[in-house]
């Protein structure tokens, strides 16, 4: 994975920050095709914007809502897999930014499910802001009620599933990376659906608006210090393009080995997105001076 590949993800909120002219690339809103991933674990987001589902025998895990416009596209793909929505309890958020949070209440509302989402993003959630831009129309979403706060190291358990939330704050205030065991080819592995590292449309520093939000920066650098300690067999994200999606979905063929699974991901993109990050940094603090 190259640092392009990476950013890619965040271009979409630099576009819609350069004006009101600006366009969101398309395949964040196009339909996207459901995929098995391994076991119960699925991709049901849009064409580039991820959405998963858990599946259980005591009912079934969301994670994200993509767009405001993706919950009846997620809602289709999860019938196309042969799941009922009405069986899915729990929805669960990576960081509250419209491109991942945007169908979160339809999909609440149609499902019955439960929203669990960490003390750092529930006001975002519930007020349907972008935090530091809440007055940016296009970063707005509509409001949801969170059920149940969540604080680092919590467990999300379900029909024998437990998922762990990682405070990973930065991209949003309480950004949350994921992890959870997923039995590939026979052999449980570590999966990490991971929240976002990028800088894509937050102030680090600003001379006349200040940062995003206190504390910002310290956020990202105690973020990557603890991701660098981590491990992940199977690395998701919330954007296809983080995790090479479309290639690895070509490469899911009868006999060849699962493409998901590879250890070395989540530190190749730790370390490019860490770069990424001080690049944005020293511009942003010599345009502030």
């Amino acid at each position: 994975m190259n640092l392009k590949s990476l950013i890619l993800g965040a271009a979409g909120a630099l576009l819609i920050a350069g004006g009101a002219n600006a366009q969101l690339p398309p395949g964040w809103s196009a339909p996207g095709e459901p995929l098995r991933i391994a076991d119960n674990l699925y991709y049901v987001g849009t064409q580039t914007i991820a959405a998963y589902l858990i599946t259980t025998p005591e009912g079934h895990i969301l994670v994200d809502g993509a767009m405001p416009t993706s919950a009846p596209l997620i809602l289709d793909s999860i019938r196309k897999l042969g799941f009922d929505p009405a069986d899915v309890k729990v929805i669960l958020n990576t960081h509250a930014h419209f491109d991942h949070t945007g169908g979160l209440a339809d999909l609440k509302a149609a499902t019955g499910a439960t929203l669990a989402a960490s003390a750092g993003d529930r006001g975002a959630l519930e007020s349907g802001t972008y935090v530091g831009s809440e007055d940016v129309a296009m970063f707005a979403f509509k409001p949801v009620t969170v059920d149940r706060v969540l604080q680092d190291g919590d467990k999300v358990e379900l029909g024998g599933v437990a998922l762990t939330a990682h405070l990973t704050p930065g991209h949003s205030p309480g950004c949350t990376t994921w992890t959870f065991p997923l039995e590939v080819e026979g052999q449980t592995r570590q999966a990490m659906i991971y929240c976002s590292t990028s800088v894509a449309a937050n102030r680090l520093v600003s001379a006349d608006k200040g940062p995003q939000y206190p504390g910002i920066v310290a956020d990202y650098e105690q973020t990557f210090a603890r991701l660098k300690t981590m491990k992940a067999d199977v690395f998701l994200a919330p954007h296809a393009e983080q995790f090479g999606l479309a290639k690895k979905r070509a490469a899911m063929t009868d006999g060849a080995p699962n493409p998901f699974v590879d250890p070395t991901e989540l530190q190749k993109v730790v370390v490019a997105s860490e770069a990424a990050f001080r690049t944005a940094l020293a511009k942003q603090q010599e345009a502030a001076q």
